[in-house]
């Protein structure tokens, strides 16, 4: 028996399609295109697609498209994944929430997203959190962010500290109170995330002596049973 085949009868069709491809450079290509010619049932797949796309540079193109999509479809769309149960999806949502900016979302950014196990979503929340907040709003949150100081890798640790450097002024006081807490790598972490506050164009990096009391830190929290 003959299973026909449904034509693709729409643009969103026939983007859902293309986001499907095998090749990375077809589906960047597909994205692309969506974004320079927005149409309001593009946002259904572009958000699909977010949620399962492995290739970065394809969802930072997906991600661009749905910025020019009407933003009373994409915004909501882009806030029910939030609750979704991947990684990824929940990642990328955060993401593209930063992209838009828009301090409506503000509530959006749970507490959980903040201190989430996952170091993608954490570092991802902090970075939309950063961009959505509203002013008044900066003081609590850079408490929250300073909580985590001393998380993670060097990555983990670079994206916290431009965070917090982002906050300003509202940063300035939990960082040095974070600077004098009992773990050493806490410290080192606050004392380089002070450095950032004082010249936020300056790079990310532990002065020597830091250096060496994070190593000697590690070695010992290796060490422990």
């Amino acid at each position: 028996m003959n299973t026909q085949i449904p034509k693709t009868t729409t643009r969103a069709d026939r983007l859902a399609l293309a986001l499907r491809s095998g090749d990375a450079s077809a589906r960047l290509q597909a994205a692309l295109t969506a974004g320079t010619t927005p149409e309001p049932d593009f946002v259904e797949p572009l958000v699909a697609r977010c949620g399962v796309e492995p290739d970065f540079s394809v969802r930072d193109m997906l991600t661009w498209a749905l910025t020019r999509m009407p933003r009373e479809l994409a915004l909501p769309a882009v806030l029910a994944e939030l609750n979704s149960p991947a990684v990824l999806a929940r990642s990328q949502a955060l993401h593209t929430l930063s992209k838009f900016g828009d301090p409506a979302t503000w509530p959006a950014i749970r507490s959980e997203f903040l201190h989430d196990a996952d170091p993608d979503i954490a570092r991802t929340a902090w970075r939309a959190a950063v961009a959505v907040a509203p002013e008044a709003a900066h003081a609590d949150l850079a408490r929250e962010l300073a909580s985590e100081l001393g998380r993670g890798d060097a990555e983990t640790m670079r994206s916290l500290s431009r965070a917090l450097a982002a906050l300003g002024d509202a940063a300035i006081a939990p960082v040095r109170d974070a600077s004098r807490d009992a773990g050493p790598t806490v410290r080192i972490h606050a004392l380089a995330t002070a450095r950032l506050l004082e010249d936020p164009d300056a790079s990310f990096a532990l002065d020597p002596a830091d250096a060496g009391r994070m190593a000697t830190a590690f070695s010992g929290s290796r060490g422990a049973h």
